[in-house]
């Protein structure tokens, strides 16, 4: 049984809301309370909701939506802590995560022969899955504030970038034939700054080129959309893979 969700236009949809929300959320925590136990903490939930993600037979929308919020929320604080705590540039920090997201991508392909997501069946492939999302959280959190600060584009014309960066690989895709699976990691990267730059130009203050909204406001609002398309998606069941699909995963694997 599939592990993962099947790509539909409301995995895009929840994946995009999530990136935004692990990027507010991150920050209100930090900024709130004391950053040694806000990380401590989240790295704790994040290993109880992904050793439940293992756990459980298949796909569940619930499980596997927490697992990413998770994922989303602690891969920001480990790219922040790398710039805030330890004076990591952000070019230097989205390399070196780039670094380690090609060397999974690499050792994944070596030991299975497919990067597809629609072979998420076994324990190891759903380990190098997991691995491959907390490389892309972290990257995504670096690029994007790499490009809003160090390059000074600011938040919103960040998010506009990345929204077509976005658009591209699935554009491609179509018209050009691009390889889905190379398409689909494209797209998946990019998501992460994308959403993020936005949430964080919801969020921050005036002087910083925001809305002034504030993060926990928008992390809250972010977590009510989030809430009520996961549970869309576990009524409804749209986001199940669909038998012909796992017949062509089964002939990848």
């Amino acid at each position: 049984m599939s592990k993962v969700p099947e790509v539909t236009v409301y995995f895009w949809i929840a994946k995009v809301l999530t990136t935004g929300m692990g990027e507010t959320t991150s920050d209100f925590l930090v900024k709130t309370y004391d950053p040694v136990i806000v990380v401590a903490l989240a790295g704790l939930v994040l290993a109880g909701v992904l050793g439940l993600q293992f756990f459980v037979s298949r796909y569940q929308p619930w499980v596997y939506w927490a697992a990413v919020v998770m994922v989303s929320v602690f891969g920001t604080m480990c790219a922040d802590v790398l710039h805030v705590q330890f004076g990591v540039p952000y070019v230097v920090s989205s390399g070196g995560f780039a670094v380690v997201l090609a060397v999974i991508f690499l050792l994944w392909y070596r030991s299975e022969g497919t990067l597809s997501i629609h072979s998420i069946h076994t324990p190891r492939r759903e380990a190098f899955y997991w691995a491959t999302i907390i490389a892309t959280f972290a990257l995504g959190t670096a690029t994007g504030d790499m490009t809003a600060t160090t390059l000074h584009l600011g938040y919103f014309t960040s998010g506009v970038v990345f929204a077509v960066l976005f658009a591209l690989p699935g554009l491609a895709h179509w018209k050009l034939g691009l390889n889905a699976i190379f398409a689909f990691w494209c797209a998946y990267i990019i998501t992460r700054p994308f959403g993020a730059s936005f949430a964080d130009w919801m969020g921050v203050s005036h002087a910083r080129g925001g809305l002034n909204w504030g993060t926990g406001p928008v992390s809250l609002v972010l977590l009510v959309l989030i809430i009520g398309c996961v549970g869309f998606l576990a009524v409804t069941r749209k986001d199940v893979t669909s038998a012909a699909t796992g017949d062509v995963a089964a002939a990848e694997a």
